[in-house]
């Protein structure tokens, strides 16, 4: 989730920074590229400095990153079994890694 957040802030963050002037817009309507890189700058720096005056905020932030995190781990682990379960080795007469019972004759003879 916070991957999305931050993609779609970058992103339109691109987009302000484009010089693309739609049609129809009025040009005391749109935002300077520099004022955009500063309102960024700012809500940024209001962001980090949350922890500072919530901690409560951040302290169940990190408890639900850390419970999806386990949730995550144990979903993969799930669909791995589940996967491994459908597609794993189905001829049980198939080994790799196998060596040869008899050596292998290299052509050298002891004399």
């Amino acid at each position: 989730m916070g991957f999305l957040i931050k993609t779609a802030f970058w992103f339109s963050l691109v987009l302000l920074l484009l010089p693309i002037s739609p049609e129809g817009t009025d040009p005391e309507a749109t935002v300077d590229p520099l004022e955009a890189v500063f309102a960024a700058r700012a809500a940024i720096s209001d962001v980090s400095s949350m922890c500072e005056r919530q901690p409560g905020v951040c302290e169940t932030g990190r408890a639900a990153v850390q419970t999806i995190g386990v949730r995550a781990r144990e979903s993969a682990r799930i669909a791995y079994e589940l996967l491994d379960d459908q597609f794993g080795q189905s001829d049980p007469a198939l080994t790799t890694g196998t060596v040869a019972t008899e050596p292998a004759d290299t052509g050298a003879t002891a004399d």
